[in-house]
C-alpha cells in the first residue's frame, strides 16, 4: 500500500498556459500559502511530483503520473470554478480514479463563493464525473468556499481513515465556519 501523505490538487487548466486564463491560479494561490507558512500548511505538493509531463507527453504517460500521484495522496482538493464541468479529459479521470480506486475523500472548494450550506445549489458547477458519483453514493466530499482556512482545515481533518459526514454532501458546520473567520 501507498504512502498517503500528500494532497492532490485537480483543477480545470483549459488547455492553456496563460496562467491567469484558468483555474491554475487557484492552484498556484495555494502554492503561495504554502510558501507563506510551509510548517503551518500541510499541503505535499502531489501535483509537481512530475510536473514536466502535461507539456511533452502523451495521455496515457500522463495518466499514469496521475495515478502514482493519486496513489500516494490522502485527499483530494478539486478546484471548481466557472468552467471546471466542461473538461472533458484529466478532470473526469482524477476524479473517477480518486473515488474509485484510493477511495480518498474529495475537497470541493468553490472560488467566490461564500459560506456553503447547501452543495446541492452548486450543482451546476460540478463535472458529471463528481455529480453522477455523488447522485450513485459513491464518493464521500465536502463543499467549501475558496478560503485559506477552510481548505487547510479540510486538508488537514480529511483523509481515508477520516471522512467527511454526509456522504458527497458534506459541508461544514456554523461553528467550523466561524473558527475560520467567515462568520
Amino acid at each position: 500500500m501507498a504512502y498517503r501523505n500528500g494532497t492532490y490538487v485537480a483543477f480545470h487548466a483549459e488547455g492553456s498556459a496563460d496562467p491567469t486564463a484558468s483555474d491554475i491560479k487557484y492552484y498556484r494561490m495555494m502554492m503561495a500559502w504554502r510558501a507563506k507558512d510551509g510548517s503551518a500548511f500541510p499541503f505535499y505538493n502531489s501535483h509537481e511530483k512530475v510536473s514536466a509531463v502535461r507539456d511533452t507527453s502523451q495521455a496515457e504517460t500522463i495518466k499514469r503520473s496521475l495515478r502514482a500521484r493519486l496513489d500516494n495522496s490522502k485527499n483530494m482538493v478539486l478546484i471548481i470554478g466557472e468552467r471546471t464541468r466542461y473538461d472533458t479529459d484529466f478532470v473526469p479521470y482524477e476524479i473517477g480514479y480518486a473515488a474509485d480506486r484510493c477511495k480518498i475523500p474529495i475537497i470541493a472548494t468553490y472560488p467566490g463563493q461564500g459560506v456553503i450550506r447547501n452543495p446541492n445549489g452548486l450543482r451546476s458547477y460540478w463535472p458529471p464525473a463528481l455529480r453522477n458519483r455523488i447522485d450513485e453514493g459513491q464518493v464521500s466530499a465536502i463543499h467549501i468556499p475558496f478560503n485559506r482556512n477552510a481548505v487547510i482545515g479540510a486538508i488537514r481533518q480529511f483523509g481515508p481513515n477520516n471522512r467527511p459526514l454526509g456522504g458527497g454532501l458534506g459541508f461544514y458546520s456554523d461553528e467550523a465556519y466561524r473558527s475560520f473567520g467567515l462568520l
